[in-house]
């Protein structure tokens, strides 16, 4: 057998591990670091605890919490677009049919949707001006924003 080709053997050599826990084994090298060992391993323990040595648990909860605003705004988006209280002119009616309804009290979307509450299609329909072409293509412009149009009260 060749000489001088085998490393060093230390038979006492210390392992230390993050947590404090400290043993002695045989090695190559005099001391071992490590970042987990059986006394505070999370499957020895029955602790839930994350050991992060690169950034990734943080790296995800960051895009969790980017996740989770997109997603908030999103609903702010969609609270905002069917919010009663967004101009007629806002619609996209032609400009004529806007000016009528804005003439007759109705100027914000809620207005409106109020007045199909009270007589429906015929409450609108009463309006000079407005026919049922305006009012198709009304329905048609506040379902395509979410809205839902109410049926009249029945007496």
């Amino acid at each position: 057998m060749r000489e001088n080709i085998h490393p060093q053997w230390y038979p006492e050599a210390v392992v230390i591990c993050a947590c404090g826990n400290t043993w002695t084994v045989g090695s190559t090298v005099p001391e071992i670091r490590t970042d987990v060992c059986s006394a505070c391993h999370p499957f020895y323990t029955g602790e839930q605890r994350i050991v992060d040595t690169e950034g990734q648990v943080d790296r995800f909860m960051a895009r969790l919490r980017a996740r989770d605003q997109y997603t908030a705004e999103i609903e702010a988006r969609e609270a905002a677009r069917t919010s009663p209280d967004v101009p007629i002119a806002d619609l996209g009616l032609d400009k004529r049919y806007t000016n009528i309804l804005i003439e007759n009290g109705i100027e914000v979307v809620g207005d409106l949707l109020a007045r199909f509450e009270e007589g429906g299609d015929n409450a609108i329909l009463a309006i000079p001006g407005i026919g049922r072409k305006v009012l198709a293509d009304t329905k048609r412009l506040l379902r395509q924003r979410g809205y839902q149009i109410p049926e009249p009260e029945e007496a």
